[in-house]
């Protein structure tokens, strides 16, 4: 197998400093571990100019795009790192699947209107990437084999005197407003808690989406949302025509390595006290709520049973169950579930088993699914989708995609949800849904 040729750069903890370098290349792209700590947060990884970028067709089934993403993983080719080097990609896809991307793996109803009109799913085949990595305080350009040796040289000079160009300030029109008023969230929730009643499912995840016209450069918006939510799956990613994804996700949803694979859903919230005394009080309040940890001991079900679709039998496991992980706006309650891969499969059908993750559906799973297509008025889109990285070992990673805002025709959408269960209360439930996004609006309304 043909080994991968990577050349030192100077390390920076910041990776804005390197993609400024490549903001307005075709494809550009950055996966971030945002304020990277002990415990979370590695790698950062961004390219640009991609081989082939790749997206879903409307009436594209599921399992055909992602052969397409197989097949074009399997055209670049295997390829291995140097073996002093523990880095997450020789090279592969890197993109991301829209939360209605489940629409062409599952048979689902169409009420949502659908006036976002994004692509369920976009990758880029890269051939190089640019990786942090700060346990080892290192950056390195990483480079597949089949990049020739003038490519590496015009991007190790592109790196080596980084410059940036001149953009045009971010801005919003007019102030972030909800789609829903509060009655018409409480009679969606009133609507959810009948099909509890009559047994057609246990929770429903429901949201609601934030928007406004805005204007500038999406790059700097997303510059300013790092700085004040920083999460270990963080993204930004050029669309083609000039928008963007911007997230600050705190929420794996699958990883493989060396075919064994974790996942981490999050269920349970509280926001972070004013005062240290009140911040300790909701941290303990959430982690001794039987509502909250009811509802992240069902998603943790769905899951094992999302993940026993493609991994050896008997290898699913939850190491971890009930966690406390605090960010700069809200503590969540976290587990984990991991198994191994079964010898027939891979990490694409693990995706095919278990998209979308089910802590931001509910359960059971496609009912509840169903039930957010009638309810909420339009599509999600990137809400609640992934971004995601596949090289050509089979590596991934991936996120659920909370916490993360669109740019497209010049407006800026946000989403905030939560789970809703028989015992919840509809005033805490939309009180939730804000403020998990509530540290978002605010700072792009600052800009």
């Amino acid at each position: 197998m043909l080994t991968c040729s990577v050349f030192p750069l100077p390390y920076r903890a910041n990776p804005a400093v390197y993609f400024a370098a490549i903001r307005n290349a075709p494809g550009a792209v950055l996966l971030d571990s945002g304020r990277p700590s002990a415990d979370r947060g590695r790698y950062d990884l961004l390219s640009a100019w991609p081989l082939e970028q790749l997206a879903v067709l409307q009436d594209e089934g599921g399992a055909h795009f992602l052969q397409r993403l197989r097949d074009n993983l399997g055209r670049l080719g295997e390829a291995q790192l140097p073996v002093e080097y523990e880095l997450p990609f020789a090279g592969g896809l890197i993109g991301y699947l829209s939360y209605d991307f489940g629409r062409h793996l599952e048979h689902l109803p169409s009420q949502a209107l659908d006036d976002l009109q994004l692509p369920d799913a976009r990758f880029g085949l890269y051939d190089w990437a640019l990786i942090s990595d700060h346990q080892t305080q290192t950056s390195q350009l990483v480079f597949h084999p089949s990049v020739a040796a003038g490519e590496q040289q015009r991007l190790t000079a592109l790196f080596t005197q980084p410059r940036a160009d001149a953009l045009t300030p971010f801005k919003l029109n007019k102030p972030m407003s909800a789609d829903l008023s509060a009655d018409e969230y409480r009679q969606a929730f009133e609507r959810i808690q009948q099909y509890i009643q009559a047994g057609d499912c246990y929770q429903v995840n429901f949201a609601q989406r934030f928007r406004a016209p805005c204007e500038g450069d999406p790059w700097l918006a997303y510059c300013a949302l790092r700085q004040a939510c920083p999460t270990p799956f963080s993204g930004f990613q050029s669309l083609p025509d000039g928008g963007a994804v911007l997230s600050l996700s705190p929420e794996r949803f699958v990883k493989v390595s060396q075919r064994q694979v974790e996942t981490r859903p999050i269920k349970g919230t509280r926001p972070r006290g004013l005062t240290p005394g009140e911040d300790a009080a909701n941290a303990a309040e959430l982690l001794a709520s039987p509502k909250d940890r009811a509802e992240n001991l069902m998603i943790v079900d769905l899951l094992r049973n999302d993940l026993g679709r493609t991994c050896r039998i008997g290898s699913v496991r939850v190491p971890e169950l009930f966690s406390l992980e605090s960010y700069p706006n809200v503590h969540h309650l976290v587990s984990s579930v991991t198994g191994e891969l079964a010898d027939d499969r891979d990490a694409l059908d693990l995706i095919a088993g278990s998209f979308p993750g089910g802590s931001i559906t509910g359960a059971p799973k496609i009912r509840a699914m169903q039930i957010i297509d009638e309810l909420e008025p339009t599509r999600r889109g990137l809400y609640c989708g992934s971004l995601l990285y596949l090289d050509v070992r089979g590596e991934m990673d991936s996120s659920i995609a909370i916490r993360s805002l669109l740019v497209k025709d010049a407006q800026v959408c946000c989403w905030g949800g939560g789970g809703i269960v028989a015992d919840s209360q509809w005033q805490a439930e939309y009180q939730e849904s804000i403020t998990k996004v509530r540290i978002l609006l605010d700072t792009l309304q600052n800009l």
